[in-house]
């Protein structure tokens, strides 16, 4: 029956192709999501299938009954954009000034609809069901993934997958992992204050640059002397900033930065360490200090046996040549709260196109895939759903 499936996906790749660049010139950030799921609910009715609108908020489901009973499986594909001016020179420019697709999400939408349209049209020989997650929101935090499972996209499912192309790795190849895929990614603001002044007298003062360069230096310690080597975790200054003419020292001083880690115990550890590290700088000093951590989205962890059927699965796939065991990325993915609830797993899709010198990485201006890896994606994903029901 995949051999079927494939032959459809191919038999429809244009259309896939036409949907990415119709969705990448008129890409909609997080959370102002209009258009998208609009016109992703419109796909589906089409087709016939069940469709849910304002999932969470700005999400949408659809579900595919087969023929006859057995598992549930699901689908989920983001189709959010980032705040990023498009630089590429190709006529599916995104047409919306400062918004970008530049993490792929309009392929993901793309590959998801296309094999919507094809396993619907196989209904009659399915021996379960399909529910398709289409998520807003997944490029910021909170996300779209929690509020759209507490209003029910999950009720009901067996076992979810997902795919995020990407677009470093050679096209044809599939990563994923048994475990740890993604990293719990949080965020963190710090406010020095201390006591400005002249630049010439600064035994008046408590300066809030000295201060606050001290604390950065102190935080990096936590990984290299607290935790346990075999842990990982980072610890990233993004922003440092003291407005002051050149010659005042800062009163103020203000740090933002994030946290990376794939154990929960680690993470409360840092978050401890990184509380006693800042007020115990500025205490030294004399002054004070305002540390709020933010918790973001958990750590990406695949559950064993549905990685371990990811693998066999994907090897038997058209266009896939490799299926390699991944190292685990510091970057975050709000799928993982799909995986805090039923069992599943998540992979890379390989988009890099092998001609091309510069694959730009995901969230740059330039960044672009090779488009035949939506159809991988989409044959990886089908023959799951497929080979799940077979095995029932």
């Amino acid at each position: 029956m995949y051999k079927q499936l494939s032959e459809k996906l191919a038999a429809y790749y244009e259309e896939m192709v036409n949907i990415r660049r119709h969705l990448h010139q008129y890409p909609e950030l997080s959370f102002k999501e209009v258009k998208t799921p609009e016109y992703i609910a419109d796909y589906h009715k089409q087709l016939g299938h069940d469709v849910r609108e304002n999932v969470g908020e700005n999400g949408v489901t659809a579900v595919l009954k087969g023929n006859s009973p057995g598992p549930t499986v699901a689908l989920r594909a983001d189709f959010d954009a980032l705040p990023i001016q498009d630089a590429k020179d190709v006529p599916y420019k995104s047409q919306v000034p400062g918004v970008m697709h530049a993490c792929g999400h309009d392929a993901h939408t793309a590959l998801l609809l296309v094999l919507a349209k094809a396993l619907n049209e196989m209904r009659g020989e399915l021996q379960g069901n399909v529910v398709f997650i289409h998520q807003y929101a997944e490029e910021l935090a909170p996300g779209g993934a929690k509020p759209m499972i507490e209003d029910g996209c999950l009720d009901g499912v067996d076992v979810i997958y997902g795919t995020h192309l990407w677009a470093t790795t050679p096209l044809g190849t599939i990563e994923y992992n048994e475990g740890p895929l993604m990293a719990a990614a949080d965020r963190f603001k710090i406010k020095v204050q201390g006591k400005g002044g002249h630049g010439a007298q600064p035994h008046f003062t408590k300066d809030a640059v000295l201060i606050g360069s001290q604390i950065v230096q102190s935080l990096q310690n936590i990984v290299s002397r607290r935790v346990d080597p075999l842990d990982a975790a980072v610890i990233s200054i993004g922003a440092f900033e003291a407005k002051n003419a050149f010659n005042v020292i800062a009163d103020t001083a203000t740090m933002d930065g994030t946290v990376r880690t794939f154990s929960e115990e680690v993470q409360e550890q840092i978050q401890k360490d990184m509380s006693e590290v800042i007020h115990g700088v500025t205490a030294s000093f004399g002054a004070e200090a305002d540390f709020k951590y933010f918790k973001g989205y958990p750590a990406v962890i695949n559950h064993k046996n549905e990685a371990e059927f990811l693998r066999e699965t994907a090897s038997e796939t058209a266009g896939i040549e490799k299926v390699v065991h991944a190292k685990p990325q510091m970057g975050g993915e709000d799928f993982s709260y799909y995986l805090q609830n039923v069992r599943g797993a998540f992979f890379f899709t390989g988009a890099k196109n092998p001609e091309w010198e510069t694959a730009y990485p995901h969230h740059h201006p330039h960044f672009d895939i090779d488009e035949r890896s939506m159809l991988h994606g989409a044959n990886v994903l089908g023959n799951l759903v497929l080979k799940t029901f077979e095995n029932n």
